[in-house]
């Protein structure tokens, strides 16, 4: 057990599937998952171990930002034998040609965040996910029929800015289309554990235009996104 997840080694799967609110997690468990087992209630940040069309998954809530998917993720890598992590989480849409409830994968991510730095001096302001796993995600969604757009990510430290800051400018000019706050600091741990991840996103909401989504939407409602992800999982 560690300060955060009071799981007993074994308890958690090697394939975890990762959205931030911890309620999405529950959601998942409780609608995909057979014969599921909580085994993290410790700060709310819920955790349950299931099977899914015979194969054994976990889910966990990973929290917001940077700093909580980073303790979360780097504790399933290291503690528990987790092999891979798929987030399945929301963002906003920087582009028109993004709408509310489109599916996004993670091709890259770029932030200003010194999370890199600080934890192992890596300076890159790019991280990227693992290619097999997006590979293994293309390939499902395909034979799912579900529409998906590669793309690369914003992951920001910061969700309210100041009329001063230049708020998404960077990010676009650094080629991000959506914005949300985690994929960085999980696609890091990843690469310095040795391990795997990728990220599927929904798009809950829209910075140029008039669109977006409900907190019970946003918890419930991703149905493709989960399928892809769930569908991804029992291949690995």
């Amino acid at each position: 057990m560690t300060p955060h997840n009071n799981a007993k080694k074994g308890e958690i799967a090697p394939v975890v599937l990762m959205p931030g609110d911890p309620y999405r997690a529950k959601y998942i468990a409780e609608t995909f998952l057979e014969d599921c087992v909580c085994f993290n209630t410790v700060r709310g940040m819920l955790g349950y171990t299931g099977f899914y069309k015979g194969k054994r998954i976990s889910v966990m809530g990973s929290g917001m930002g940077m700093p909580s998917i980073g303790i979360y993720s780097y504790e399933l890598y290291t503690q528990y034998d987790v092999a891979a992590i798929i987030r399945v989480g929301s963002c906003g849409s920087y582009t028109k040609d993004l709408h509310v409830f489109d599916v996004l994968v993670a091709d890259s991510c770029w932030s200003q965040s010194t999370y890199a730095q600080c934890q192992s001096l890596d300076t890159n302001n790019i991280q990227y996910p693992t290619k097999l796993l997006n590979d293994r995600i293309a390939e499902t969604a395909r034979k799912q029929q579900i529409p998906i757009s590669f793309v690369r990510l914003h992951s920001s430290d910061v969700f309210y800015y100041e009329k001063n800051a230049p708020g998404s400018h960077p990010a676009i000019e650094n080629g991000c289309q959506a914005v949300e706050m985690e994929s960085f600091a999980l696609f890091h741990n990843a690469k310095v554990t040795r391990k795997q991840a990728a990220c599927i996103c929904t798009v809950s909401d829209s910075l140029v235009l008039d669109e977006d989504t409900t907190p019970q939407q946003r918890e419930r409602s991703f149905r493709s996104m989960m399928i892809l992800a769930l569908e991804t999982a029992i291949q690995l």
